[in-house]
């Protein structure tokens, strides 16, 4: 059903309407990243509704992700990231190629005893200290993913010395990695991963673990993603044959 003929049928308060039309032109691409929405005012002069109403339904897009609000500026279309499968980069790298601005905000950087998983995964020893590091990741300010690093000390010694990217960390020390296997799965956050990403609770998020190796097939890097399924879209090309 297209959205014209969805609003001729709709019994939905007027609000709603209006954000699912707004919503199927922000994915159909009418509106850009980063391109600011009709005002308030604007909306509801131009849709012959209350600036209650117009408010309302910019509300609708805030909750889903797809609009943010920048104080004293506008609503603004949010980041979206498309992500190639078949490329291993940063989160900082993936976001500065298509115009971001990536921030960490860091939650934790310490030494602590490798987990028994922890261990398995990047091949250690029993009681073998790794540097984990949890961040929430931004683009624009807008928490895209939280994520959870562990790599071992003898790779991080000082966990403080990370930076915004750990790949350009690595790269300084000689330890980038050069391939990666990468696992990805639908998960319902749970209140403290949602207050984490502003997203509601149960609201579906991509899990994403990756352990990372060196040329020497050392496992260098064990990464547990939480990404925004409203910002983020894995995409992977395919041949026959």
């Amino acid at each position: 059903m297209t959205a014209q003929a969805r609003e001729t049928t709709d019994n939905s308060p007027l609000y709603m309407q209006i954000a699912r039309k707004l919503t199927d032109d922000v994915r159909a691409g009418r509106y850009q990243v980063d391109q600011a929405l009709p005002s308030e005012r604007t909306l509801s002069e131009q849709l012959n509704v209350s600036r209650v109403t117009a408010r309302k339904a910019i509300d609708q897009l805030v909750e889903q992700g797809l609009v943010v609000r920048k104080r004293g500026s506008g609503n603004y279309i949010a980041p979206r990231i498309e992500q190639p499968l078949s490329n291993l980069s940063s989160f900082s790298e993936q976001l500065q190629q298509r115009g971001y601005q990536p921030g960490s905000l860091w939650l934790k950087r310490a030494l602590v005893i490798a987990s028994a998983d922890e261990q398995m995964s990047l091949g250690l020893s029993p009681n073998t200290k790794v540097a984990r590091l949890e961040r929430l990741r931004t683009a624009d300010d807008v928490a895209m993913a939280y994520e959870v690093s562990v790599l071992p000390a003898t790779v991080i010694p000082d966990p403080e010395a990370v930076g915004d990217s750990l790949y350009r960390y690595l790269e300084s020390n000689g330890k980038a990695p050069a391939r990666a296997l990468q696992h990805i799965r639908a998960m319902n956050a749970p209140a403290d991963l949602a207050r984490q990403l502003d997203v509601p609770e149960g609201e579906a998020v991509l899990f994403i673990t990756r352990i990372a190796y060196l040329d020497s097939g050392e496992a260098v890097e064990l990464t547990h993603s939480y990404c925004r399924s409203d910002h983020y879209d894995f995409v992977a090309e395919m041949r026959r044959g």
